[in-house]
């Protein structure tokens, strides 16, 4: 897995686990790998992957089983859809707001990008 130094790898390693959510590998009520499992495949230290259970955790996206393992809440999807939708319309859309007015980009024009970019990325499941 390639690291942005912007966020921290636990961060990055619980956004992972919640596109795995999105894209239905990991199902309501199913357990997820492990700790060590996942920290061999992400290759970092165990003490990371842990850190991102406890953050998933914290914001009801899993729970724990104990002896057992940990697994992925029934309303998951729904968590993680409204903490992006938070981040996107409060941190990701002023920056992009931002930057059309110093381009002089239409909404019109950003209407068209948009559409394209759904034509050319649905025909091929690429979103």
């Amino acid at each position: 897995m390639n690291y942005n130094t912007s966020l921290p790898i636990f961060i990055q390693i619980a956004d992972r686990i919640a596109d795995r959510v999105l894209s239905n590998e990991y199902l309501p009520d199913t357990r997820i790998p492990s700790v060590r499992e996942l920290a061999v495949e992400m290759e970092v230290n165990p003490n990371t992957v842990m850190r991102s259970f406890e953050w998933l955790q914290s914001h009801e996206i899993i729970y724990n089983k104990r002896g057992i393992g940990y697994f992925i809440s029934t309303d998951a999807r729904e968590k993680i859809r409204e903490m992006r939708h938070q981040t996107f319309t409060g941190e990701v859309l002023p920056s992009v707001f931002k930057e059309m007015i110093l381009l002089d980009i239409s909404l019109d024009e950003l209407s068209e990008a948009y559409n394209n970019y759904l034509s050319t990325n649905l025909s091929t499941n690429k979103l």
